[in-house]
Parts: structure tokens; sequence; C-alpha cells
């Protein structure tokens, strides 16, 4: 629960729900028994001790309920509910309860007494991030809780090991007092550069979105405008990709819906993840792309890819699909399925230490892309589905932190379609998304 301190009343005023008894022997010992769901409370006084930039108003619409306690129960309750919420909104970087009588000795009075951290006005550091096959060095400065009332602001640089580089500009601020609902706005820029197409990128943009929960699960809106310049990669980049170069604007709406209950995001045992996007979903993941011009062509970095060590497994990065001398073209539309069988390592070396870390898994994993003709739907989805391309295997999974996992696995492509760049054998992936 946290930090808790509470001071009973003296034996010698004892309240209803209070009860002692006496054990006569070589040691005598008094043991004193409190049914705390039945031990009367009034709160007397609220105190908040450690406040500077954090606003008033914030604090008491999230210690007010504490005055309304009746049992010693519910107040602890109330208080740690209060701690929890201040600290995920982001007001204090941590929080210390103390419940002791009042000081007034007024019958079952109470006070309790909120001893707050804030966070610095500027801090920052520097960290590395995994993505998949890719990591990064990022330089952060951040204001957090910087108008007092939960905002943050952030500026960023990431320098990637495949010649990848951008900044950005963030500010977060929770609506209603609630963390589970909240505004961002960011700008950026970035430059990328994609071999397996044979294109560059440099992407510069803002983005607004909306974050809020609901029974079902959570939602993300977000609205994303983007001027891109894209560049051939060298001179062997195709023509199919040369005559996508240039400057282009991009205006997205964006809808994520998701419901996560596993147990670990790395390597989980107990339940599921559901995720609606163009993004990616760990069990099953899908997407199909249109444009509201019929006229207009999607770009190739707005396309779908498929094929990797930790997606479908058995390929080259981004190796299925239509390839135009070597450069992956994409599709603007995708499936991908996958099923793992976990199990701890034989003989369990590291039993309870860092073995644990470590599980071997089998998988099939199975998935294709290509175009929909709306026209014809049923002929499409069914070419989708009778052309896929599959693979099993067997390898080791290493969870990193909870935040990423290594994998090394042994893969046997069973299909591959015309064009495929089929990678089997041995196949080595490290990453944060993953299927």
């Amino acid at each position: 629960m946290g930090t808790v301190h509470a001071k009973a009343p003296t034996v010698d005023s004892q309240p209803s729900g209070l009860k002692t008894s006496s054990v006569s022997g070589d040691n005598k010992k008094n043991d004193v028994y409190v049914k705390f769901d039945k031990l009367p409370v009034r709160v007397q006084r609220v105190v908040v001790d450690g406040l500077t930039r954090t606003k008033d108003d914030v604090v008491i619409k999230e210690i007010k309920p504490l005055l309304g306690a009746k049992t010693f129960d519910e107040l602890v309750q109330l208080s740690y509910n209060a701690k929890v919420k201040m600290e995920r909104l982001g007001l204090f970087k941590n929080v210390v309860i103390a419940i002791d009588v009042s000081k007034d000795k007024a019958e079952h009075g109470y006070e309790v007494m909120f001893e707050v951290q804030e966070f610095r006005q500027i801090d920052g550091g520097i960290h590395t991030t995994i993505s998949n096959n890719d990591g990064s060095l990022d330089f952060q400065v951040k204001a957090p809780n910087m108008m007092g009332r939960g905002e943050r602001f952030s500026l960023d640089y990431t320098l990637g090991t495949k010649r990848t580089h951008g900044y950005s500009a963030y500010f977060r601020k929770p609506l209603n007092n609630n963390p589970d609902i909240f505004v961002g706005c960011t700008g950026y820029q970035f430059h990328g550069e994609f071999p397996w197409s044979g294109y560059k990128q440099t992407d510069r943009g803002m983005a607004f979105d909306l974050t809020f929960p609901t029974f079902l699960g959570s939602h993300n809106l977000q609205w994303e405008g983007v001027w891109r310049d894209l560049r051939a990669l060298s001179r062997d980049t195709s023509f199919s990709v040369r005559e996508q170069a240039g400057h282009s604007l991009k205006s997205s709406l964006k809808h994520t819906f998701s419901i996560d209950s596993r147990n670990n995001p790395v390597l989980p045992s107990v339940g599921a993840l559901w995720q609606t996007s163009q993004i990616f979903q760990v069990s099953f993941a899908g997407g199909i792309m249109r444009t509201l011009d019929p006229r207009a062509s999607i770009c190739i970095s707005d396309r779908f890819f498929l094929g990797g060590p930790l997606t479908l497994r058995g390929f080259n990065m981004k190796g299925c699909g239509p390839h135009s001398h070597d450069n992956a073209l994409g599709a603007e539309s995708y499936w991908l399925a996958a099923a793992h069988v976990y199990s701890p390592l034989p003989f369990r070396p590291g039993r309870g230490r860092f073995g644990d870390l470590f599980k071997t898994h089998f998988f099939v994993n199975a998935g294709n892309l290509g175009t929909i003709d709306f026209n014809n739907l049923s002929a499409s989805f069914n070419d989708m589905f009778t052309t896929l391309r599959w693979s099993y295997g067997f390898g080791i999974v290493l969870c990193m932190g909870n935040l990423a996992r290594l994998e090394l696995n042994y893969v046997i492509p069973m299909r591959v379609q015309k064009g495929d760049k089929a990678n089997p054998g041995l196949q080595f992936g490290i990453g944060v998304q993953f299927l």
C-alpha cells in the first residue's frame, strides 16, 4: 500500500471496536485487537506538507473525500487512494502518509498528514531505447508538473544506430484531475533510412491527441499533420521507389483501442492484449489502407510491410511481398498471426535468479499482405488467405527488464511466395514490438 503511519488511541480510552486481553505467564503480555472496520473516526484536520509549485485546488480535490471517512479502515483506504492518484497525476515524486489522533483530544478525532516531495522544476537524462533490431541514444530535458496541475513538458533528441536521428517537443495535460484522461501535443522532426525499400525520409510534423478510458478499454484519438521529404537512398534504388520521391503533405486521423490484461508485457503467462490500430497487435494483427481520394496513390512510407525476427519469423526484415530491384514496395493491406508455447529452460539453471529471465518457446506464425479490390472484396480476402506465408521454429527468449525481449530462434519457412526474401535457419532479434 505504500508508507502509512498510524497511531492508535491509548488503551485507557478504549473506543468501540477495540478489545484487550491479558495472558498470565512467565512474561506477562497484553494483546490489543483492533477491528479497523468497526473503529469510528472523525477527521479533524488534513495537512499537506511540502507544497511549492503545486496548486492548492488540485490537492484539495484529492484529499476532500477523507473528511467523510466513518471508520479507520475507510480512512486508511481513502488516504492511500489520494496518495496514488496524486502520484499518478505527476504532482509529486513521493507521498508519505501519517495518521494520528487529533491534538484537541476530540472523541474519535484524527489528523492526517501528507508529506509530499515535489519534482525538480527542470530534470533530464540520457538513456537508451530499444526498438526492433535497432537501438538509440536519447537525450531528454523535461519539466514535470510544469504549471502545478500535473502538466508535463519534454524536449528530446534521439540518435539511432541505423543513421536515424530526430528531435521532438511534447506537452501533456491531465483533464479534470483524472490521470487516465489527458490531452497531448507534439512537434517533431525525424530523419530515417529504410534500406529494405531503398529510400530515406525526413518528416516534420505535429500531432494532437486525446486519451480516455471506457469500461471496454483505453481509447486514443489522434490527428497528425506531416510534411515529408522522400529521397532515393542510393544509385541502386529502383525506379518504382524513385517515382515517389519529393515533398508531400499528409494529414491523418487515427483511433487506437486497446485492452491489456497481461501480467507481463514482454513474456506474458496470463492475460491477453487486444489492440486495434495500424501499428501492432500481439496475437493477431491486421490492417487495410485506403485513400479518401480514389485518384490518389498511397506513399511507400505509409504502406504495410511484413517480415523480421520478431514478427513474421523466417523472413528478412520487411522481406515479404513485392520487390523492385531488391527494394521492398509494401502493400495496402495485411494480416499476421502467431502462436507460442513457452517453457522454462531444461534442468532450470539459475532457478530463482537470472535463469528465470530465459524461456524456451515453440512458435508458428503466418501472414500475408496485398492489395484489396473494394469492388470485389470476397475474391480479395480469399486471395489474402489462400496465398499466405507461414513458418515455424523454436528458440530461446530473454526478458530484458520488462521493456524488451531478445530472441535466438531456428526457423523453418514452410510457405514462401514469389519475390519473398526467406531467411531459414538461425535468426536473431531484439525489440519491444513482437508477435
